[in-house]
């Protein structure tokens, strides 16, 4: 083939679609489609990339993050059933008792006292994973020997102790052999948030701090020892479990490598449940965004289209063009969002660094591969519809400009488009009904928006007066409501398209806030800021002459014990028989209980009244969430198995608790002033003096009284709240994202309706209309279009956040009836600075250039 003929060949319909793609691009005509591909993509790949490593990770480490193939864990003593059971499948196993304590110095060494997780281990810890410890004496190694105790490092620097120097527990003293760095089988619970101290179990009994109502957790982890079969883990647990059933053995709870550590698990995946629906809507967001552009970009093109038509292009060349100029368009921001949230996702662990803990396997590839996935669908299923309307443009749509409606072949592909995202959306659940409800949810939120913007446009235009002049209305409000009346298409396309943006960025600012308000809640200036349990009956009068002298007058004094509910009107309490799983909690754990005359001055009686109790029987005032959770109510008998002995009891009324008073509360209370035949320690509660005694009150009475265990609530909220803000971080870190595809929703709907304003201001200047009236009138209608969709996104918002604070988070809520008043006025001044931004070289334009435009329609 000759030159010549080479140069008049055609070029490939690759390279028009490439040429097309860059000359787009220059013109800005792809860009707002492509922003909005690449930050849901980035949105989708940064949790989508976190709960892969999460996962793999977890998968990776169960074994270490449980300390061998499955636990029994119970809050008595392993029951010997099922320590015969490990020992006949010829399992290896090790125990473990963990409660919090106080540790202390020696008076040569400061004498000072802190709040410490201990836990005592038998011979053969870890039965996986490693203890790796940052320091230690020479032969230290798996675990600690009798009378030498390891500890976090926190421990050492808060007592100011260095290895080999005494360490003071209860009423041993052991020596400070080891500091430790990473511990296999350590939880998130809320215990575990204290610092480590490692004991061997042969110590304990020594140190007199188990008492008959400490709360301990033990732990019984088994492995299979040489000779056991290889399915002998599994046995165990499935007869173990029905063990626990047929013997109603109370308070045990099986945990294997597939349920995992319970606490890290369900800490984990609620922090990614939540992500994943942000993620969720930022991709739907970005839907909204991708259609609107895509319709803007196909109406900008049609006259192009028929004049390439009249040329002799072919439909099918044409169709081809497009098609790879969007793909190309995909790919490309599809990309760049997987690489940005392959970046962000590193964020995430940073800001999680306190709940994730552990080293993290690298990303694998299916989440890149879900990102392109979901960029291809929002720009090939929602975005080439309106474009493929192009390639079927008859050629007389350069005289005819009312041709080249779009085709049902169109429809197909956005169905195909439809089916593509909601699958990803289910994939990025992880549940069918997740994603079923967070697709249908979105589809009636459109559909609500548009059925009440379609009312208000049909309300509009019987209320907009029909003379021109209208009558002291004001001419730029005239001409603004006018036009928003003229095009219902449009104002409807607008006011909806606004709404769901502005939907999820207030549903996304009331939820954020109100659970962040509800995690910080002030406590009262009076609150108590120590709790001190474990006071034995002969320590009482001492302990409250100890309070005396420090200065403390006003605390809280009541006794604690130890029980379980066994029968509720007669009938045994199971917990398989309840379906909230609260209930379910509730029924297998020890309560705490106590027992007063008087009614507690901070517990408000809801429901009864309080020593309304029958002569001869026990009044008991039980606290209104407890009672919701089991179906009690006034007049039900209660059974408590406390330390083996049968308490029976009427519930007399019901109490509602402020739990985040900082108080003494409980459950169940005994209205009456003494039950001397149950075993019961006290508990104080009180806030210290801001004195010289009052300072050096807990070191005195943890020399005074070595078995108490004195809690610093503020040390400990302050570590919780480290924690929550690493969270709510996260969190508001993915909000900034959904904030920005909001945005860019709203730019999209502003601008979708440029070019028809540009020839209808045109010609309103050609007539003779000032530019400054018609800036006047396109505030006007933007505002108004803006502040419409602003009220009715803020009232549905407002009813899904008090749906979800009351059935999801599980928290008070606040009516707030300004909401939809403020989004109205937030939706109209964000619609008009989009406006502006999208819409500021409208009122530039020549007026010959669109007129030529008009004439050429």
């Amino acid at each position: 083939m000759t030159s010549a003929a080479r140069a008049s060949r055609p070029p490939s319909t690759l390279a028009v679609a490439w040429r097309q793609l860059l000359r787009d691009w220059r013109a800005g005509e792809l860009r707002l489609l492509m922003l909005a591909v690449a930050l849901a993509v980035a949105a989708l790949c940064a949790v989508a990339f976190l709960s892969d490593r999460l996962d793999q990770g977890l998968r990776r480490d169960a074994a270490q993050l449980l300390g061998g193939d499955a636990v029994v864990a119970s809050d008595q003593p392993t029951p010997p059933a099922l320590v015969n059971l490990a020992a006949d499948l010829k399992l290896a196993t090790v125990r473990s008792a963990t409660f919090p304590s106080m540790a202390r110095a020696t008076e040569a060494q400061g004498g000072e006292s802190r709040l410490v997780a201990v836990k005592a281990v038998s011979d053969g810890y870890p039965l996986r994973g490693q203890l790796v410890l940052r320091e230690a004496l020479p032969g230290r190694q798996g675990a600690p020997v009798r009378g030498e105790v390891w500890a976090d490092v926190a421990v050492a620097d808060g007592l100011g102790l260095k290895l080999g120097d005494a360490l003071l527990l209860g009423d041993s003293e052991l020596k400070l052999t080891a500091l430790i760095e990473t511990e296999p089988d350590r939880g998130a619970g809320f215990v575990n948030f204290a610092p480590r101290v490692l004991l061997t179990e042969a110590d304990l009994a020594a140190t007199r701090l188990v008492q008959p109502a400490s709360r301990i957790t033990y732990r019984l982890a088994v492995v299979p020892a040489p000779g056991a079969a290889a399915d002998a883990v599994r046995r165990f647990v499935t007869t173990a479990e029905q063990l626990v059933e047929k013997d109603k053995l109370r308070g045990v709870r099986l945990e294997s490598l597939e349920s995992g550590r319970p606490e890290m698990r369900q800490t984990l995946d609620r922090a990614a449940r939540f992500l994943r629906l942000v993620a969720m809507l930022s991709a739907l967001l970005a839907a909204v965004a991708v259609v609107l552009a895509a319709r803007d970009f196909a109406a900008r093109h049609l006259d192009a289209c028929a004049m390439l038509r009249v040329l002799g292009q072919p439909q099918r060349r044409i169709a081809w063009a497009y098609g790879l100029e969007f793909t190309l368009a995909g790919l490309t921001a599809s990309v760049v969002g997987v690489l940005l949230g392959l970046a962000l996702h590193q964020v995430f662990v940073s800001l999680l660094a306190g709940l994730i803990n552990v080293s993290l396997p690298p990303p694998s590839l299916w989440p890149a591969l879900l990102g392109l996935g979901l960029g291809l669908s929002l720009l090939l299923g929602f975005g080439l519809p309106p474009v493929l309307q192009l390639a079927a443009v008859p050629p007389l749509r350069v005289i005819r400009r009312d041709l080249g409606a779009p085709k049902a072949g169109s429809l197909l592909v956005l169905g195909a488009g439809v089916a593509g995202l909601a699958a990803i959306l289910v994939v990025l659940a992880g549940d069918l009904t997740l994603g079923g409800i967070a697709a249908a949810g979105f589809a009636g939120a459109v559909l609500l928006f548009a059925l009440l913007a379609w009312g208000a446009v049909k309300l509009l235009r019987r209320i907009v007066p029909s003379n021109v002049s209208g009558a002291g209305v004001p001419r730029w409000l005239l001409l603004a409501t006018r036009q928003v009346a003229a095009r219902p298409g449009f104002a409807v396309m607008q006011v909806s398209s606004l709404a769901v943006g502005l939907l999820a960025l207030a549903l996304l600012v009331l939820l954020r806030t109100d659970l962040i308000d509800s995690w910080r809640q002030a406590t009262p200036a009076s609150a108590p800021d120590r709790f001190v349990i474990n006071i034995q009956p002969d320590q009482s009068d001492a302990f409250r002459q100890a309070l005396k002298d420090a200065g403390v007058e006003n605390y809280d004094w009541y006794p604690m014990i130890r029980g379980r509910l066994t029968t509720i009107n007669g009938t045994p309490v199971q917990a398989r028989k309840f379906d909230e799983e609260r209930a379910q909690r509730l029924a297998e754990r020890e309560f705490n209980l106590s027992h007063t005359a008087e009614q507690p001055s901070h517990n408000q009686v809801v429901a009864g009244r309080w020593g309304d109790a029958r002569p001869g029987e026990m009044g008991m005032s039980v606290e209104e969430g407890l009672a919701k959770s089991l179906g009690l109510k006034l007049g039900d008998q209660l059974g408590f198995d406390i330390a083996g002995q049968p308490v029976q009891g009427r519930i007399t009324n019901l109490r509602k608790v402020d739990w985040s008073s900082m108080r003494v509360n409980f459950f169940v209370l005994f209205e009456a002033a003494d039950l001397p035949d149950l075993p019961a320690t006290q508990i104080a509660a009180y806030r210290t003096p801001l004195t010289p005694a009052g300072r050096g009150l807990d070191r005195a009475l943890a020399r005074q009284f070595p078995n108490l265990t004195v809690i610093d609530v503020s040390a400990q909220l302050n570590q919780v709240q480290g924690v929550l803000d690493q969270v709510i971080q996260a969190v508001q870190f993915l909000f900034g994202f959904t904030l920005a595809t909001g945005l860019v929703v709203l730019l999209a709907a502003v601008g979708s309706t440029r070019e028809a304003r540009t020839r209808e201001f045109g010609l309103m200047r050609a007539l003779g209309a000032p530019s400054s009236l018609l800036a006047q009138v396109q505030r006007a209608e933007l505002l108004g279009v803006g502040a419409l969709a602003g009220f009715l996104a803020g009232a549905v918002a407002l009813l899904l956040a008090g749906l979800m604070a009351r059935y999801v988070f599980q928290f008070e809520w606040q009516m707030k009836p300004w909401v939809p008043l403020a989004s109205a006025a937030f939706g109209a001044v964000l619609a008009w600075g989009a406006g502006w931004w999208s819409l500021r070289g409208v009122l530039q334009r020549p007026v010959v250039q669109t007129l030529r435009e008009a004439q050429a329609e």
